[in-house]
């Protein structure tokens, strides 16, 4: 096996075709089709099952994947280093977040520091964001949990205690804080299975044996926020999170410790990668300030 025909099954393991595989490679498909033909060939080994032109790796592909994954982490690494060990001049961050609202102020200062490092951010809930670290394809992540993994190296960055939401038609538009009894059988506009905003509320509700009536699940804030702004039900949503509305109204959660923390996290055996190490420290440093809080 040699570097070009990994190089090959990783780009068409990753766009899902040949034809893609190619585009980004710059190389054409006939070559990168002869590259991975002659990688099953010299060890006797299907890796992909060929659908027209869809592709669907087989369980050899998919468990070459998660070393090539790695593999490539580790090149774009040494790429870095070697063409910034004058300084970081240069370079890419792939960056993973719960959402903007936690990144923001650690992305504005990353490239304030370092203007010449490209940073590509992924969106998406925390569950995902692990997902994405452990396969290598973001190298830091900016989550609201953290699970319990050596793994993943984590820093406490900020704790936000977590609001409900209401239309301004609702009858608690006219409070500012509820018990967590009252909503007893209140229709719920919540977020998807992974969120970690859902997570803390439904603990909550658990604990304090309060059911709720979950009329709606969506994948997105903007759509809960939509949909509580149509009087569908309630929403719930870490307090930095929340953006004022002419239709919306937030409600504290008065007698339950409800919150979400952000932490700044990537694999622990990248964590003196030269531009992942820069990352964390600019973090850090934000934290050290005092500007975000850990409450």
């Amino acid at each position: 096996m040699n570097h070009t025909q990994l190089r090959s099954f990783h780009a068409v393991a990753t766009e899902g075709g040949f034809t893609a595989a190619s585009r980004v490679l710059n190389v054409g498909q006939p070559t990168i089709t002869a590259q991975v033909k002659a990688l099953e060939q010299h060890f006797d080994v299907e890796l992909f099952y060929r659908h027209g032109r869809r592709v669907e790796p087989t369980e050899a592909g998919v468990a070459l994947f998660r070393l090539s994954q790695r593999i490539m982490s580790l090149e774009d690494e040494a790429a870095d280093l070697l063409s910034a060990y004058g300084g970081l001049h240069s370079g890419s961050l792939h960056v993973g977040a719960v959402g903007p609202y936690h990144a923001t102020e650690m992305l504005s200062a990353f490239n304030e520091r370092y203007p010449g490092i490209k940073v590509t951010v992924t969106v998406g809930n925390s569950g995902e964001m692990v997902k994405r670290l452990r396969d290598y394809s973001v190298d830091v992540a900016v989550l609201a949990h953290v699970e319990d993994d050596p793994r993943i190296h984590a820093i406490p960055y900020s704790r936000h205690p977590v609001l409900v939401f209401v239309n301004t038609s609702h009858r608690f538009a006219r409070r500012r804080r509820i018990r967590l009894a009252e909503l007893e059988g209140e229709r719920i506009v919540l977020r998807e299975i992974g969120s970690t905003t859902r997570l803390a509320f439904e603990a909550a509700l658990r604990t304090n044996g309060v059911r709720i009536d979950p009329v709606m699940e969506i994948g997105s804030r903007e759509a809960v926020w939509l949909a509580v702004a149509r009087g569908i039900g309630i929403g719930v949503v870490s307090d930095i999170e929340f953006i004022p509305h002419p239709d919306l109204h937030s409600v504290r959660v008065t007698d339950a410790d409800i919150y979400t923390t952000a932490h700044v996290t990537c694999m622990a055996d990248r964590r003196d990668s030269r531009l992942v190490r820069a990352f964390l420290d600019v973090a850090t440093e934000l934290k050290t300030r005092g500007g975000i809080p850990l409450t």
